[in-house]
């Protein structure tokens, strides 16, 4: 015996955003005497686009995100002694090691930015979000005019 497939006029449908139907805002997370591992993590969630309800994990449908007073950001444990960062040359013995307190004096919007984008995938997708994050290290920005809303964390 078998059986047919019904199918109702009310039956759901999966739902998928298109790349044109995304409605982008700009949001702004103040990181001072915030954990820089949760303001990370605040950041990715807002650029990957989760926070939304019509989040598609294939489709860039994020929102822009600035960080400020990047400068002033905390972290736990040993983590200004032990924490490095590293890159190399491409020669042998190119390698370089960098604390992470020396980065926090020299360039702590890089910290900020290495910290998210490591949160987001690789690749085509990825590069499309790295694009809308924003660092700076004091507490002006120049992105007034898109009328940002204030993020917690």
């Amino acid at each position: 015996m078998t059986q047919k497939k019904v199918t109702d006029k009310n039956s759901q449908k999966t739902f998928f955003t298109r790349a044109e139907d995304v409605e982008r805002q700009c949001f702004v997370i103040d990181a001072k005497d915030k954990v820089l591992g949760r303001v990370a993590t605040k950041a990715a969630h807002i650029l990957r686009g989760k926070h939304k309800v019509t989040y598609t994990p294939h489709i860039d449908n994020g929102d822009m995100v600035v960080i400020i007073n990047a400068e002033k950001i905390k972290v736990t444990g040993r983590k200004l002694e032990q924490k490095e960062y590293g890159r190399h040359s491409g020669y042998p013995g190119g390698k370089k090691l960098i604390p992470l307190a020396v980065m926090l004096k020299n360039r702590p919007e890089q910290v900020m930015k290495l910290a998210v984008n490591r949160m987001i995938p690789s690749g085509p997708l990825g590069n499309q979000l790295r694009g809308k994050l924003r660092v700076y290290a004091g507490d002006q920005h120049p992105h007034i005019a898109q009328k940002p809303v204030v993020v917690e964390v």
